[in-house]
């Protein structure tokens, strides 16, 4: 029985490449265990697509290693205008590889996919198909062994870009070549769907394939409801019948996935949030770093296949559901920016697992979690689904950015916002922010130091503004981008990723040798702020007990005082 299914096997296999007409490396491997290298797969897309009519291969610029990134357009009536492709109501699906070019198994299946939708006749008149084949370029050219969790295959790219960013934390900051181009291009392309392949790093259980949706919660209501019913659904019962049974993104509450799974919130920094913002429904596959590679590459390429078919079907209804959300979101007046999660939300799924339990060390002697794959379970675990909103912002007529931040102009127009330049230099009643508080990381995250925690203090007051500084209505499709970029404590703003840090330092001081006495004159002469002085000492111990908090306190009540120190340089209209 054994011979006959090898023999059964070689046969579909050289059945596979009579209709398709090409191997890649994976599956010329007699183990199957081998990943395609940087110079194989420009060769190999060059070659299968030099003579197609219905594909185009864009160079969109340089990344942060010289090389091109490269974007693969596949079209079946031949048309690679974005623009016309959307007068035309085509769908968009846009499939992204090798973020992380330790997990390859997009690259390669990715690979497979384009070559038997052409070479098969399964492109759709409805959709038109958007492939990064590899985007951390750098990381594909480091190759070698760095994932001590993972089995296989030999040899495989590095996660961190030639500055070493994990480039699934920067869309938003975008401090890579790779993410402005990536931005530039997503939002030209605007696609209906998203696809993100990845592998896993954690628990273990049986599942092959695990799954990222884009939160619910991160998406408008209808677009979260659509996509569940016609889109996540669809996915997850036809990856049972070709077996490989999915569950989501395996995120344990506790020590393990007994405990529950939490729902992953994925924020504009991941590439699913970051599409969430244009209103795209994203998937991020994660399939289990510690199975096979040949299985983790074929699941994946059947999630692919079961995903396109789906558009196809959908193409029209998702194209009309979007643009209907987009046009209403213009005269939406509040959006929220923070969640958490809500552990009073919580369902029954189906979950393959392991047995586990603890053991002593043979290193460290003490104890250590272990799964045992001789026995093998299945029941329902929790699985936590919803998150809750913490904060809703209302929104302005429209945003002010001073034309000195150059870099968020240019992310700004990346997100193709509409943006206007003032025509000469004026003073405007604005609603402005001071940073009254706020936390920072006491460690590098991707380049920053993040701030978090931000509070504010609202403020109205006349601003000057100068000619060819940027005016941002807000009654356009890009809401979603605008406000939760330019909102300070939206979890991933330009501000709490450090864009506007100057305005929390102070520029200018005062020697209390020559303040001491203005200061003793401003209590002689404002009976009111001499009656403050005095509350504020009763109230605050520092303040009462040393003579410099005492002089601060009144400096920053003096003309002298900074106004800019933790003003917000972004101003709202709100009339």
């Amino acid at each position: 029985m054994k011979a006959f299914t090898s023999i059964l096997s070689i046969i579909l296999i050289f059945t596979l490449n009579d209709v398709s007409g090409q191997q890649i490396p994976f599956e010329k491997d007699p183990e199957r265990n081998t990943t395609v290298t940087y110079e194989e797969l420009r060769s190999y897309y060059q070659d299968l697509l030099k003579d197609e009519k219905q594909t185009k291969i864009m160079d969109l610029g340089k990344t942060d290693v010289g090389k091109p990134l490269q974007l693969i357009v596949l079209s079946k009536d031949g048309d690679f205008d974005p623009q016309s492709i959307k007068a035309k109501g085509k769908a968009v699906l846009f499939m992204n590889n090798g973020i992380h070019p330790g997990e390859p198994e997009g690259i390669d299946a990715s690979m497979m996919f384009v070559r038997d939708l052409l070479k098969q006749n399964k492109l759709s008149s409805d959709v038109v198909i958007c492939l990064i084949p590899v985007y951390n370029i750098a990381g594909m050219l480091n190759r070698g062994t760095t994932r001590a969790n993972q089995n296989g295959p030999n040899a495989y790219g590095f996660r961190g870009s030639s500055q070493n960013y994990d480039l699934n934390r920067d869309f938003i900051k975008a401090d890579t070549r790779n993410a402005m181009l990536f931005n530039e291009v997503f939002s030209i392309w605007d696609p209906d769907v998203f696809f993100d392949t990845h592998t896993s790093n954690g628990a273990d259980y049986q599942h092959i394939m695990t799954l990222i949706a884009t939160h619910p919660d991160k998406l408008h209501p209808k677009l979260s409801s659509y996509m569940k019913e016609r889109f996540t659904k669809p996915l997850y019962r036809e990856m049972d019948k070709k077996g490989y049974p999915m569950v989501p993104y395996v995120d344990s509450k506790g020590e393990t996935p007994q405990s529950g799974l939490v729902s992953f919130l994925d924020g504009p920094r991941y590439s699913t949030g970051y599409a969430a913002l244009h209103h795209t429904i994203g998937y991020m596959p994660e399939t289990h770093m510690w199975k096979p590679y040949k299985d983790r590459v074929e699941s994946t390429y059947a999630l692919m296949e079961i995903l396109h078919e789906n558009l196809k079907r959908e193409a029209k209804h998702i194209v009309k559901l979007r643009q209907e959300i987009k046009d209403g979101l213009v005269h939406q007046k509040q959006f929220a920016i923070r969640w958490e999660l809500d552990t009073t939300k919580v369902e029954q799924i189906p979950f393959l697992g392991f047995q586990s339990g603890h053991q002593t060390s043979r290193v460290s002697g003490q104890q250590r979690l272990y799964y045992d794959r001789k026995k093998p379970y299945s029941q329902n675990i929790p699985h936590y689904y919803r998150y809750k909103e913490t904060l809703r912002i209302d929104k302005p007529k429209a945003y002010i950015v001073p034309q000195a931040y150059e870099k968020v102009i240019q992310l700004l127009k990346a997100n193709r916002v509409d943006m206007q330049q003032l025509k000469q230099d004026t003073i405007i009643d604005a609603e402005m922010y001071y940073i009254s508080d706020y936390r920072t990381s006491n460690r590098p995250y991707e380049g920053h130091y993040p701030h978090t925690d931000v509070e504010l203090e609202v403020v109205k007051r006349k601003q000057a503004y100068f000619e060819g500084d940027w005016v941002i209505p807000t009654n356009q499709q890009a809401i979603r981008y605008i406000i939760e970029t330019l909102e300070p404590q939206a979890p991933d703003s330009f501000f709490n990723w450090n864009f506007f840090d100057a305005v929390l330092s102070q520029k200018e001081y005062f020697s209390a040798y020559i303040f001491e006495d203005y200061a003793a004159e401003m209590l002689e002469k404002d009976k009111d702020l001499k009656k403050s002085f005095e509350e504020a000492k009763i109230n605050d111990e520092k303040l009462r007990t040393s003579g410099t908090a005492q002089l601060q306190w009144l400096y920053q009540r003096s003309p002298f005082y900074e106004k800019t120190f933790k003003l917000y340089p972004i101003a709202r209209l709100v009339n």
